[in-house]
């Protein structure tokens, strides 16, 4: 199965944005609007991800963010990959926010 993937310059403003990094890289930094389920947790934190909508799955770089959407998708839901994750979101100035008050990064 094919995973569909998105550039994070394409990634709708109004998208919903699940991160799926480790706790210490969200509290980093992330995008001020994602909703932050560890990949440790998807499995038991499946039903807090929409189902009637479309899914935006990050991670650092894209590797875990790409297991959690075929997963998703396997589920049928509809997952789209960001590619290059955290790392192209930095790098692409999108908006970031961290949960310490210093200046965000991606960890």
């Amino acid at each position: 199965m094919t995973v569909p993937e998105v550039k994070v310059r394409d990634v709708p403003a109004d998208a919903y944005l699940l991160d799926v990094r480790e706790q210490d890289e969200w509290v980093a930094g992330h995008a001020p609007e994602a909703v932050h389920i560890p990949m440790t947790q998807i499995q038991s934190r499946v039903d807090e991800v929409p189902s009637e909508r479309t899914v935006h799955i990050i991670c650092r770089s894209g590797g875990r963010s790409l297991q959690v959407a075929a997963w998703l998708n396997q589920l049928g839901r509809d997952a789209i990959n960001v590619d290059g994750g955290m790392r192209s979101w930095e790098h692409e100035k999108r908006p970031m926010v961290s949960e310490t008050g210093q200046q965000p990064f991606v960890a």
